[in-house]
């Protein structure tokens, strides 16, 4: 009798266990904000997958991208680390990769999640954006690209989605039109004009050869700009399969479905294994795109159109994990890559940008609506649904959530800042095991967060913010983002501080009136920050000016006709397969 007991219990043991080796599912959204899905108080924009998820598992609401710009941030939640480890933090005003053909990128020394999974047998897809760099030396080389970082399979795009990708969206490179062309074709004007006058008058004897070297110059800095407009788009806006140029310039016809049907016939082609796909979103970045079946079907324009698309995509992926009977022991995680970008407006006065909610700022700021993001995570039976935690949690930690998770042990060779998620998600500790978390604008620190052990606040330090304009607004919008240094920011001296608990919005800074232990808390503050600084090591900056530029060299282009770079693949694989 007691043995036949013994079998009961282990066998609903079993049952109430899925394997110990989960599959994983991360879908990543571009630009999202906090506000924007309806389980995080979003009354209007209609998102039913996401809320979905977020009901069957944990809705994490203070979740924290580790940079509030696309690249370092995915770096981070790729890696588990600060992306000044990695050199992925810029120095400049340019944080990410806008090129294809630029040298700089995720370095191969560096260990993402995925490498530790394949390692353990996992079959492993990046299906999306990567933004992390493609080519080191030669084009072919493909020292960054997802392949080289673990995935064995890539289709999507190496960069990001742009609005120079996109005809009639208006382009990210104005500001540096007007410096590069406008100012100096303004310049070269007046001084014709000038001269002219100065020669017609018999003050001042100009050459002909004068005149005719400006208007040389104006015509390089002319036929320049032409040829930037003209090929920008193809030799930037492609999509890889691989290693294999499939579609150049990109086409937006049906693209989210086509990324979803390439998620979902992973999903199915790998049934019987262990693996990892991330979903990696073009989703709510501009330039806005969705199909005829969304378009002008929102309350919220273009972006709303673009943000119920992107769900419908969410619910896609759910349903084939239901189909296959994978749910149960798949870990489903739902989150963006920072917060949304409010200073997206079109010249129309169209908001392009998404919503933070209650939080203050967004996309290239460290105000909480620039870091405070969506962060869901589902796996049935094993993580209660229905919870919410408003405990401090980074996108960082994703990493050695499901690198213990696949029994892959931890590098050893270096610091890995995020923490494993599961103690918290199932209910085994009641805070977070990051007391501090340190949020970097670009590679300058910006604030830190505390959140003592047994207390319920959590402090947040400025040491310095950025000046929105006009004053008064909730963004930068003279320059598009905010930037990170010089006459761009406010030094506080001491720092400016909050308690999040209590001010979530960042209204009320703290004083010594309003906080007895105002110098005390900040002591303790800039002492962890100094003792962060002395883990930090110097390694080569990806994201600098030589990085960053374009190189001809490695520059991918599916046509022989090296100028043209122009096919449809997608488009003959199509026919081929009818």
């Amino acid at each position: 009798m007691g043995s036949l007991l013994l079998l009961l219990l282990f066998l609903c043991e079993a049952q109430s266990h899925p394997a110990s080796r989960p599959n994983f599912v991360l879908l990543m959204a571009d630009d999202l904000g906090i506000g924007d899905p309806g389980c995080y108080g979003n009354k209007t924009l209609r998102t039913p997958n996401i809320d979905r998820l977020a009901q069957g598992g944990v809705k994490l609401t203070q979740h924290l991208a580790a940079s509030p710009l696309c690249t370092p941030s995915r770096a981070a939640f790729m890696t588990g680390r600060y992306p000044i480890r990695s050199g992925m933090a810029s120095w400049s005003r340019i944080g990410v990769f806008l090129f294809t053909a630029s040298s700089g990128g995720l370095p191969t020394s560096e260990i993402t999640f995925a490498r530790l999974l394949k390692n353990q047998g996992y079959s492993t897809a990046l299906i999306g954006k990567w933004h992390l760099g493609m080519s080191c030396d030669h084009k072919s080389d493909f020292c960054h690209h997802p392949l080289s970082h673990g995935f064995d399979y890539f289709y999507g795009l190496t960069v990001t989605n742009l609005r120079d990708c996109k005809p009639g969206a208006g382009s990210v490179f104005t500001q540096g039109f007007w410096l590069l062309v406008f100012i100096p074709l303004q310049i070269i004007g007046v001084a014709l004009l000038t001269l002219a006058v100065l020669n017609c008058v018999g003050v001042l004897c100009v050459p002909h050869a004068i005149f005719l070297c400006l208007l040389l110059v104006a015509a390089a800095i002319l036929g320049l700009l032409v040829c930037f407009l003209h090929y920008f788009r193809p030799l930037n806006c492609f999509l890889m399969r691989n290693h294999e140029v499939t579609q150049q310039p990109m086409s937006y016809n049906n693209l989210t479905q086509r990324l979803t049907a390439e998620a979902v016939q992973f999903i199915q082609r790998n049934a019987e294994t262990s693996f990892l796909l991330v979903l990696s979103y073009l989703h709510v970045h501009t330039a806005l795109f969705s199909s005829k079946d969304f378009a002008g079907k929102s309350q919220h324009g273009a972006y709303g159109d673009a943000a119920e698309e992107m769900d419908w995509s969410v619910g896609q992926v759910l349903n084939v994990l239901d189909d296959m009977k994978l749910a149960n022991n798949t870990l489903v995680y739902f989150s963006s890559d920072h917060g949304a970008h409010v200073e997206e407006v079109t010249a129309k006065g169209e908001c392009h940008g998404g919503s933070n909610g209650i939080y203050k700022g967004g996309k290239a700021n460290n105000w909480e609506g620039g870091i405070r993001v969506p962060g869901i995570l589902r796996w049935p039976g094993v993580i209660q649904a229905g919870q919410e935690t408003d405990e401090p949690t980074s996108n960082m930690d994703i990493f050695p959530t499901v690198a213990k998770l696949a029994s892959s042990p931890l590098p050893e060779d270096r610091i890995i800042d995020g923490r494993d998620l599961m103690p918290l998600l199932q209910g085994r500790s009641q805070q977070s095991d990051h007391e501090f978390l340190f949020h970097y604008c670009n590679s300058y620190l910006n604030a830190v967060r505390w959140h003592p052990r047994n207390s319920t606040s959590i402090w947040k330090a400025f040491f310095f913010t950025p000046k929105f304009s006009p004053e008064g607004s909730n963004g930068c919008f003279s320059t598009h983002v905010c930037y990170c240094y010089g006459h761009f920011i406010t030094h506080h001296h001491p720092p400016l501080l909050f308690d999040i608990s209590k001010d979530p919005r960042e209204r009320n800074p703290l004083t010594p009136e309003t906080e007895p232990r105002f110098h005390e808390i900040l002591q303790v503050m800039q002492d962890a920050a100094d003792g962060h600084a002395k883990t930090l090591t110097a390694v080569p900056n990806q994201l600098s000016t030589g990085n960053l530029l374009w190189k001809p060299w490695l520059q991918l282009c599916c046509s022989s006709l090296r100028l043209s770079c122009q096919c449809d693949k997608e488009k003959q694989d199509k026919r081929v397969s009818h």
